[in-house]
């Protein structure tokens, strides 16, 4: 059996990403800060192991949910960053407390954990899966720090990918667009959206006409963790509708 972390693994895209790498024969660490939404998804799955943790607390606090992931695997073979957060702002409405925080989330957590977890994956050649964003491949407007960590996201994958790729470490990024998630409709309540309309306004918004889903995404992560995908590191793959075409 090959081991996985997960971080933001309570809800929406990281929630989906747990489900799909344990069907595909992981053991899951699943981290999020709402552990009562951790031990549901855990609930009669032995091969997803709740790990409540807030990433925002900085290095420390990344280094510990490290140490204490490898006390219940026995081994690494892959890391997904997937906890991020979203704040709705422009560059002179962005809090400096906001900036902070978005880019201790989104950005310094995936580079504390990536480097907690190096001298795991080198053992097993393994993979990290950055969740980015297509708004860190174009700007998005009102989301000045969002786009920040996201882009910052995404080149952190591509160096570290040249660093490592040849200790068999593969490291990609995977961008999504609007994804049905509780952080969709969250943003959607504000524009006094219903979930429903949410989805038909921003899918009427992607060539596609639609919205991705969350089981969408995750299965592009177990198939950048897959052998079949040896040959790839060092990219930032949109699944967006065909928005960032």
């Amino acid at each position: 059996m090959k081991n996985a972390i997960v971080t933001g693994g309570s809800s929406g895209i990281g929630h989906a990403i747990c489900l799909a790498l344990a069907d595909a024969g992981y053991r899951v660490v699943a981290s999020g800060r709402d552990e009562a939404r951790l031990e549901a998804l855990a609930q009669g799955r032995p091969d997803i192991l709740p790990l409540a943790a807030d990433l925002a607390a900085g290095e420390e606090a990344c280094e510990a949910l490290v140490r204490a992931a490898m006390q219940r695997l026995d081994g690494l073979d892959l890391l997904v960053n997937n906890a991020g957060i979203y704040v709705r702002a422009d560059a002179g409405s962005t809090r400096g407390e906001d900036w902070r925080r978005t880019m201790a989330v989104n950005l310094d957590a995936a580079f504390y954990l990536s480097r907690a977890c190096l001298p795991h994956l080198r053992k097993t050649r393994g993979a990290i899966v950055n969740i980015a964003s297509d708004w860190g491949l174009k700007a998005g407007r009102r989301a000045a720090a969002y786009c920040a960590s996201k882009g910052g996201l995404v080149l952190l994958t591509r160096a570290m990918a040249l660093d490592h790729a040849a200790e068999g470490i593969r490291i990609n990024a995977v961008c999504p667009g609007d994804v049905d998630t509780p952080m969709l409709v969250k943003e959607a309540v504000k524009d006094g959206l219903s979930h429903n309309e949410a989805l038909a306004r921003y899918g009427a918004d992607s060539p596609s006409g639609r919205v991705t889903r969350p089981e969408e995404v995750a299965a592009l992560v177990c198939y950048l963790a897959a052998p079949e995908a040896a040959q790839i590191t060092g990219t930032a793959i949109p699944i967006d509708g065909g928005n960032t075409a």
